[in-house]
């Protein structure tokens, strides 16, 4: 990058700020966005953590840095502020693997199911959820249903298959599981991971429970390929309280998305964090930008706003989540 560049994205920055105090905004952003993102929010987190500050904030406009599903969620949770998205066509390719008439269809082949959601979904399938789940309570709330209800209880959960079948693999029964995937964490697999553990002997290995090489690690775990004392199963939230809690020195392989290294790096500059595939970048985290993200708030555009009646709906899944967590 030149000087020329950074000159540049200091003064975008110094813009941003301005317009968000101009505007009484808080500027909410993702661990998968850009590093120069990130620096310029108020909160950086996952995105439900984001959308309980949301939820928190004084403020009456948010402005949301991550992808479409992420600020309806907001929105739900705050239907009285302006939650704005600095590009409309920041998408998922995980929320968009299930449609509303899908999971219609799928709820009547099985009646009396349960229907648990990753939060990573659609306000309208959040709208037809019996509970909602991070990846770091989806095996708590699976096992509260189960309690609650029964331990034969038929549950329908999506639309992420990985996440789906780790939760099997943790509470030891199957479940009916959506074939869906991210296709940042789809892309990640055993190869992947077993030469960048070969390249970095004794490194410890922090995983997504969405990526594509959760359940073979599980596997390997198990049968002794891989030590379990070096692999960690966390949220991107466990990831940075990894972060938090390491000691200097040490080195850590990271499987999730590449944006997810630099509030790594930042709360623990004397570790070294590896990406387990330098290519597990998501395109539509990238879209964000800090020209975009300067126009949302000058101008007050790409505003998200959930109807009444389906964030009503929406609402029920995600604060029986939280009740539980």
């Amino acid at each position: 990058m030149t000087l020329l560049q950074l000159y540049d994205v200091a003064e975008l920055q110094n813009e941003v700020r301005a317009l968000a105090q101009q505007r009484d905004a808080v500027i909410l952003a993702h661990n998968y966005q850009l590093p120069e993102i990130q620096d310029v929010a108020d909160y950086v987190g996952d995105s439900l953590g984001l959308s309980r500050q949301a939820a928190a904030s004084q403020a009456p406009v948010i402005a949301f840095c991550g992808v479409h599903f992420m600020a309806e969620t907001a929105s739900v949770l705050s239907p009285q502020k302006t939650v704005l998205i600095p590009d409309l066509d920041a998408g998922c390719s995980l929320a968009d693997a299930i449609t509303p008439a899908q999971l219609a269809a799928w709820q009547a082949q099985h009646p009396r199911a349960i229907t648990v959601m990753y939060v990573n979904t659609t306000a309208e399938i959040k709208a037809m959820t019996d509970y909602c789940v991070t990846s770091s309570n989806a095996v708590s709330v699976v096992e509260h249903i189960l309690r609650e209800h029964g331990q034969e209880t038929e549950i329908l959960f999506g639309p992420d298959m990985f996440l789906g079948a780790y939760v099997e693999k943790r509470i030891g029964r199957p479940l009916h599981v959506w074939d869906g995937e991210c296709h940042v964490h789809a892309g990640i697999r055993p190869k992947d991971i077993e030469q960048v553990r070969a390249e970095h002997p004794g490194a410890d290995f922090l995983i997504h429970p969405e990526c594509g090489c959760s359940t073979s690690v599980m596997e390997y775990s198990a049968a002794g390929d891989i030590a379990p004392d070096g692999v960690h199963m966390l949220s991107t939230g466990g990831m940075l309280e990894y972060a938090q809690d390491a000691r200097p020195g040490q080195t850590a392989i990271v499987a999730t998305e590449v944006g997810m290294l630099h509030p790594l790096r930042e709360a623990a500059p004397d570790t070294e964090f590896i990406a387990a595939n330098e290519r597990a970048a998501c395109i539509y985290m990238k879209m964000i930008t800090l020209p975009k993200l300067r126009d949302a708030l000058r101008d007050l555009v790409h505003e998200v706003r959930v109807p009444a009646d389906v964030a009503e709906r929406a609402r029920v899944p995600i604060e029986r989540m939280i009740a539980i967590s």
